[in-house]
Formats: C-alpha cells, sequence, structure tokens
C-alpha cells in the first residue's frame, strides 16, 4: 500500500504538478488513512470499503477534527483512488457518496476600512525593513495576493508602470492584478534599497542578506505590524480577506472579485472565464479603497 501511495505523489508531483503544499498535505491525509488501515489489518487498498472509511472518518470527528479537514482527506483519497483505478489497481471508490459532518460555517475574519488605513497611514522609517515591510503589506492589502504568491514573486512579474502585477496562483495559474497607487508607490520606494543587498535571485522582497524571504519570515513581519499598529493579531490572509470584502462592498460585483482572488473552485471560475483584465481593472480603479491607479497619479 505505501508503495501504491508513494506512486500516486510522484504522480501528482511530476504529471499534475501541484504546489509542494498541496501535496505535502495530500500525503499526510492520505498516511492517516494508511495507518488506520494498518490497524485494521487491510493489506491493501482495494480491501479498503466505504464502512471502514466512514468509521475513520467518524472516528477523526470524535477527535476534534474540523468538517473541512475531513473534506479534504476525503477529496485526497477519491484522488488516490483515481489514479490506482486508471492503472487497473483497484476497481471501486470508498469514498463514493460518503461526507464529512456538517461543521459550523466560519466567517474569514477581516478589517474594517478604517483599521486597514490605520494600518498603513502609519510613519513609515526611510529604511530597508521598514521601506520592505510597508511594500509588503500594501501589495497584500492592494491586489489580494496569496502568502504563496507573495513570496514566489520576481522582478519581471511587476509592472509598475502599467500598475500590474503577474502572479503563479494554485495548480500553476497565472493571472493578472491590478496594483493600486500606494502601493506602487511603497514598491518604488523599496526596489532601490532591495537592490543594495546584492539579492541572489530576482525575488521582490529579500532580507538583509539578500536571500528570498520564505513565507514564515513574512507571516512574522506581518504579525508585528499588526501588534504595532494595530494592538492585535494580522496574518497576510486577514489582508487578502480584507482586500475582497472591502471590494465587494463598494463594487457588488461578486464575479469581479472571485476573479481578482484566482479561486480554484471550477464551479466558480467556470462562471467568471469570460471576464478580460480591462474589467477587472475598471471596477478595481473605481471601487477599492486604496486604488486609483493611473488616471490622474501619473504626475
Amino acid at each position: 500500500m505505501e508503495r501504491q501511495l508513494d506512486a500516486y505523489c510522484e504522480h501528482l508531483r511530476s504529471e499534475r504538478q501541484v504546489s509542494p503544499h498541496t501535496l505535502l498535505a495530500y500525503r499526510r491525509d492520505l498516511e492517516k488513512v494508511l495507518g488506520w488501515c494498518q490497524k485494521q489489518n487491510i493489506g491493501s487498498w482495494s480491501a479498503l470499503d466505504i464502512q471502514r472509511l466512514r468509521s475513520l472518518i467518524a472516528r477523526l470527528h470524535q477527535q476534534g477534527q474540523s468538517s473541512r479537514s475531513l473534506a479534504r482527506l476525503l477529496s485526497a483519497v477519491r484522488g488516490l483512488y483515481h489514479y490506482l483505478n486508471r492503472e487497473g489497481l483497484c476497481d471501486h471508490d470508498p469514498a463514493t457518496g460518503l461526507a464529512p459532518p456538517k461543521g459550523e460555517r466560519r466567517l474569514p475574519k477581516t478589517l474594517d476600512t478604517d483599521r486597514a488605513l490605520q494600518l498603513l497611514e502609519g510613519a513609515v522609517e526611510d529604511d530597508f525593513l521598514a521601506r520592505r515591510d510597508q511594500a509588503i503589506l500594501e501589495l497584500f492589502y492592494s491586489s489580494g495576493l496569496r502568502l504563496s504568491e507573495l513570496t514566489g514573486l520576481n522582478l519581471e512579474q511587476l509592472d509598475l508602470a502599467d500598475g500590474m502585477v503577474q502572479v503563479l496562483g494554485k495548480g500553476s495559474k497565472t493571472r493578472l492584478l491590478p496594483v493600486g497607487r500606494k502601493a506602487r508607490e511603497a514598491l518604488e520606494l523599496w526596489l532601490p534599497l532591495r537592490a543594495l543587498a546584492n539579492p541572489a535571485d530576482d525575488a521582490v522582497f529579500v532580507s538583509q542578506r539578500g536571500r528570498r524571504l520564505g513565507p514564515r519570515a513574512i507571516q512574522l513581519r506581518v504579525k508585528a505590524a499588526g501588534e504595532r499598529e494595530l494592538g492585535q493579531n494580522l496574518h497576510p490572509h486577514m489582508l487578502r480577506h480584507s482586500f475582497a470584502s472591502h471590494l465587494l462592498e463598494s463594487s457588488q460585483d461578486l464575479r469581479a472579485v472571485q476573479e481578482l482572488l484566482g479561486h480554484s473552485d471550477i464551479k466558480t471560475t467556470q462562471i467568471y472565464t469570460h471576464l478580460d483584465f480591462q474589467h477587472l481593472a475598471t471596477v478595481y480603479d473605481s471601487a477599492h479603497p486604496r486604488a486609483k491607479r493611473i488616471k490622474g497619479d501619473e504626475s
């Protein structure tokens, strides 16, 4: 069973080209199922049936696993069995018809507009760390980037003259996003200081030693800014949620917001794929609190 799991994970990595984060999550979930099978003396994936998989889901739920985590586990199981069926190693899927226990729907935490402005409009020291961190905060809130998208951002993806950034999102999909005036100004002040660090590669955000900032480093800098400016916990995804919430409040254009966020769920992305960038940019310019990207801002 472990050998077939290894083969499936290699399939995800090399053929499906899923992100390292997604691959790690799928592997962790499937190893949980594998461990259960071993305890139940189930010697092959073909021997796992719906009744015993349901027992595992119930047990994990009793142990405190959230509905969302269990849904992800079932999704991983379905993916594995789709692969096993395709390879002729199995002829059923024990997750068919199974759904996780319903849990409470938690709304994402956001900053209101006043708190977002309080975070971003404080005095900024003219030094390496302060200018870098301000550019990070502005770009998160300006364009709704995921943490992984900002971490992986390279110089060639930025077009500050036109106020745009191209990001590589989930599933290796790229999308073009507007960059608001305030974020563009913060980046223009940061980039000359970045160059002084003799960067090791083309990363937009680097340490004082010139190394690309990793996710944990960025999380810590955002957290520190939240504690300093707002007296509260702050994380990158809260800035992304705030971006979406404030834009939707002003524009009432759910489709444009979904497109800007780059949601990967097929049921939403199929609806919004016909929207072109010009429409998105128009919505962004008219609605985002810190937008006003180009018109009247070139002086």
